[in-house]
């Protein structure tokens, strides 16, 4: 990746927290992607639920455009739709159920009236039973069964209002028996990976199966399509009840967590969700998987170019939280106000991290070192920051995994990673407080120290004088093979050198 003459690089933003922008009709154009970028966004969302793939791909091409420009590498996430459940279709298009009242959802493809409605899912047929909830819209109705068999679902409204034509059904207290990628899921996962996305969003997982299952259609994908086994990261997006009992095993399959609060909030009531919120992110850092907080941060901010103060907190509490990176749904994607919202989002973040007590907040969850070389430096680098006057932490990795063990340290210490692969670079942008540039491969031992200075002093990681943490693996080039923490000092000369 070279810079053109005529731009400058992006440098490091400030923060260690990243801000993920959703992708959407008010910000598409390059000329709206390229404002987010400078205020603040590290990386795209790519909604596969909206829009066509057209869109997505021309999108795709304005940030990788972007990337060129700026000389900084810039995560694109590829966001799957999921199995939605949906109602069928009304007489007039929607229709009134009342509170208390009764509702059926059955199998005849009819269209409903107040009384009933197609429910073209076959599956729930048979799965429910008395006392379970059915939540149509979003929550705003909710139905409890009364009597269900292999055709009929007779309920008894709970809170009733209006129903229209093919609204979400959220089904909180039964696990659905469908699969965790439709077919439309199949279809936009080869796009993603075609189109070179680095992280692919799996939504309503369930189980840990349903990563083990994206994971093998990830791996065809990447090896008979056209990136030439370019494989994406995979992130499972946590909105199901079931998945909470089972969230260990799904975090141990995945690259990454997203905290959906979103359906989340729909099929758990409100006061669950942030609890819930801090126990995931939790688990997440703990396993050293980077963690998204999402849906309805700054939700106002869809139409006023002001946040309110509750937003504004429940964004600073995500970072406090210790958060890899806090993302912006409609508000980036179909807002008035979408260069507004990632501005906002980027000062709330960085005020958090000037917060004295940031750090104590989130040393708070202290994870324990895997009995391994690779974990035993990690932590070295934090402790030895936190007595020495360090400047940076300067990491060379290939895959990423040195970085990822690093970050769920959480160190105060600004880090630098250094990779000779693009694709690492860009996933790394997701990564708490790294700052990655893709860089010539190292040979030598020599050859790492002089580097990991030059590009110290030339990306703002220090001065002539400070001093410099360096870890890497040897032989270099090995994958997983941290086992060398070296300290430096910079001298200012080495930025003669203009070979990386």
């Amino acid at each position: 990746m070279t810079k053109p003459d005529n731009t400058r690089t992006i440098g490091p933003r400030g923060r260690k927290v990243k801000i993920l922008a959703t992708i959407g009709p008010a910000s598409r154009s390059p000329e709206m992607l390229r404002k987010l970028f400078k205020a603040g966004a590290d990386a795209f969302r790519v909604n596969m639920s909206h829009g066509n793939h057209e869109d997505h791909a021309s999108a795709i091409a304005a940030i990788r455009a972007m990337e060129e420009e700026f000389a900084r590498p810039i995560a694109i996430l590829a966001d799957l739709q999921g199995p939605k459940l949906r109602v069928g279709t009304f007489k007039d298009g929607k229709a009134v159920i009342r509170h208390s009242g009764h509702f059926t959802l059955d199998r005849d493809p009819a269209p409903g009236d107040e009384t009933r409605v197609c429910l073209p899912h076959p599956e729930l047929f048979g799965i429910l039973e008395r006392g379970q909830r059915l939540l149509i819209n979003d929550g705003k109705i909710r139905l409890v069964v009364k009597e269900a068999d292999e055709n009929r679902i007779f309920c008894s409204a709970e809170v009733g209002g209006v129903i229209s034509d093919r609204k979400g059904v959220n089904v909180p207290d039964a696990e659905v028996p469908i699969p965790a990628l439709t077919e439309k899921d199949r279809k936009d996962l080869a796009f993603a990976v075609e189109q070179g996305a680095d992280w692919i969003a799996l939504s309503f997982v369930q189980r840990p199966e349903d990563m083990a299952e994206a994971r093998k259609l990830v791996a065809a994908h990447a090896q008979h399509g056209k990136t030439s086994g370019h494989t994406p990261s995979l992130c499972a997006k946590i909105e199901k009840p079931q998945a909470i009992g089972r969230l260990n095993g799904i975090i141990e399959l995945s690259d990454g967590i997203m905290v959906a609060r979103g359906d989340l909030g729909v099929e758990l009531e409100p006061h669950e969700v942030p609890p819930l919120q801090k126990r995931i992110v939790a688990a997440s850092r703990i396993a050293g998987k980077p963690v998204i907080v999402a849906t309805q941060m700054l939700e106002s901010m869809i139409e006023s170019p002001m946040p309110t103060r509750a937003e504004v907190s429940d964004v600073a509490n995500a970072v406090y939280d210790g958060a890899d990176a806090v993302m912006l749904s409609a508000e980036s994607a179909a807002g008035e106000w979408p260069e507004e919202s990632v501005s906002m989002m980027h000062r709330i973040t960085g005020q958090v991290e000037r917060d004295e007590g940031y750090k104590e907040r989130i040393r708070l969850l202290d994870p324990t070192p895997d009995a391994t070389t690779s974990d035993a430096l990690a932590h070295s680098c934090m402790t030895i920051a936190e007595t020495v006057a360090i400047s940076a932490i300067t990491v060379f990795t290939s895959s990423g995994s040195t970085a990822r063990r690093v970050a769920r340290e959480r160190p105060s210490t600004p880090m630098l990673v250094l990779t000779p692969s693009i694709r690492t670079a860009r996933r790394v942008a997701l990564l708490w407080g790294a700052h990655a540039v893709p860089t010539k491969d190292i040979g030598s031992f020599e050859e790492m120290i002089a580097k990991g200075k030059r590009m110290a002093l030339r990306h703002g990681f220090g001065t002539a004088g400070s001093k410099q943490i360096v870890l890497a693996g040897v032989p270099f080039g090995t994958p997983g093979a941290t086992n060398l923490l070296h300290v430096v000092t910079l001298s200012g000369a080495e930025l003669d050198d203009h070979s990386d």
